[in-house]
């Protein structure tokens, strides 16, 4: 059994049945039988474009025109930006940006 954090609560068992009783009601994502498993394909054969298109990383930049830094932020300041959604490391570069061309 894998060693639990500190400040981990697990369900009781009323919860934990409750939990399992929802899971065996989902129309959408119903318990797979021993058939299932038996007839199961790995993904690479039934869609390897997919497969190949979800591995790929993005390669280094041609002309590198940023710079990975560290730097610590106000809490509120990061979750200002956050808050907007992706793209918020952008939006903080602009804001950035903004105040040194001012």
């Amino acid at each position: 059994m894998p060693k639990l954090k500190p400040d981990h609560i697990s369900p009781t068992d009323e919860e934990e049945a409750e939990i399992q009783r929802h899971i065996a009601e989902d129309p959408d994502a119903p318990e797979w039988t021993e058939e299932d498993w038996a007839n199961a394909r790995p993904a690479i054969e039934v869609d390897p474009e997919l497969v190949e298109w979800s591995l790929r990383r993005r390669g280094k930049q041609k002309a590198p025109t940023k710079e990975k830094v560290t730097v610590r932020l106000d809490t509120d300041i990061v979750a200002h930006f956050r808050e907007s959604g992706k793209g918020w490391q952008t939006r903080l570069n602009d804001a950035l940006r903004r105040v040194i061309n001012s």
